[in-house]
């Protein structure tokens, strides 16, 4: 028979494999391991082991710098609460346990990668850190539940034979800080990837709903406690514990499928004036991204408006790679196939180039403006 010293030795050491752990290389952190010297450690894993040394300490709140993907860069206060809520709603959606292991990497000076600690520290699991990089799950042979990308990341692990791998033995994949572009919504189907796309904003800190990737259009399903509505102008409204139960009004257009799912339209501030003609450059693009692929394979583009004498305003499209006359001529067929009269874009530009947010955003108006 166990006498109690090894019983309480071996509960120990049991519940300890499922607690919170921060892994990064030969360093680990949780609440039964002294916090490791941060000399020495890249940026990005000092930010990870103080931020949750700081939770971990009781901390409730937390000064957040945004990424500056929508504007100027800013300073933002969260509370601990604000991000309990927001992993409790997820966990709640995956049905998660202890037994899961995360696997973070994304940056976590920016709230997404700090996200991921916070859901290690909420579920109690351990995570592994990684350096975020294109592909940051080369080399990696550990399995992991649950992971969270932006579609950079899961464009380059699909290239790769041995992270593609990696990416169908995760049972929870998770897309955000983009749109994702067709073509890799279609690589993740065909190659069987359990990914769900998020939908959120800064105010309620990470994602307030999900959409499975699939075959057809995403249909956003509102987190565990989270309320949603539209306005007049079918704008989505949201009421969440991540946002203090205050009801925020937002711009997207979305169409209510049910009291808690949608779909997403577009920007209803993002709306090019044609000669009195009001045209949405983000649901026009979803509509015309299988032509695109076809003929211009990999390449990045986007609607824009650009300002015209007669009509105010022209919609006009934009192709990231060098200028091909047989592309440009077949597009124009193509386009006129796909979308209304008034929806067809006046002119094609080719840029070799565009320019890109720090979070690999395609910066439009930069992109327009350099041409």
């Amino acid at each position: 028979m166990l006498t109690k010293f090894v019983r309480d030795t071996v509960s120990f050491l049991i519940s300890d494999t499922q607690m919170f752990q921060l892994r990064y290389q030969s360093y680990h952190y949780s609440k039964s391991q002294p916090l490791p010297s941060l000399e020495g450690l890249p940026e990005f894993a000092q930010v990870a082991f103080a931020f949750c040394r700081d939770w971990l300490a009781g901390q409730e709140t937390f000064t957040q710098q945004t990424s500056g993907s929508t504007g100027v860069p800013k300073l933002q206060v969260i509370t601990r609460t604000q991000m309990e809520a927001s992993a409790d709603a997820t966990g709640a959606f995956f049905s998660t346990t202890t037994e899961e292991h995360l696997l973070c990497c994304l940056n976590p000076v920016y709230i997404a990668g700090k996200m991921m600690l916070v859901r290690a520290l909420v579920w109690d699991c351990p995570i592994t850190l990684v350096e975020p990089s294109a592909n940051p799950l080369l080399g990696l042979e550990e399995q992991f539940s649950f992971v969270a990308l932006v579609p950079l990341q899961v464009e380059a692990g699909l290239a790769e034979e041995k992270s593609r791998k990696l990416l169908q033995s995760i049972p929870q994949v998770l897309i955000g800080g983009a749109a994702l572009p067709h073509r890799i919504q279609q690589g993740l189907v065909q190659q069987g990837i359990r990914a769900w796309q998020s939908f959120g904003m800064t105010e309620t800190v990470s994602h307030i709903a999900l959409a499975k990737i699939g075959e057809g259009e995403l249909v956003y399903q509102a987190l565990p406690g989270v309320a949603i509505g539209t306005n007049e102008q079918d704008c989505l409204w949201v009421q969440s514990p991540m946002s203090g139960s205050e009801k925020i009004q937002t711009n997207d257009r979305i169409e209510l499928q049910s009291k808690n799912t949608f779909t997403w339209l577009g920007r209803a501030d993002f709306v090019v004036n044609s000669g009195g003609i009001k045209l949405f450059p983000e649901q026009l693009e979803r509509q015309i991204a299988p032509l695109l692929e076809e003929i211009c394979p990999g390449s990045a583009y986007f609607l824009f408006g650009e300002k015209d004498s007669r009509l105010g305003e022209q919609l006009v499209l934009y192709v990231e790679g060098p200028r091909e006359e047989t592309k440009r001529l077949a597009l124009e067929v193509g386009l006129g196939q796909i979308v209304g009269k008034y929806e067809v874009p006046k002119k094609i530009y080719f840029k070799p180039a565009f320019a890109y947010t720090p979070s690999r955003k395609i910066n439009r108006h930069a992109t327009a403006a350099s041409l």
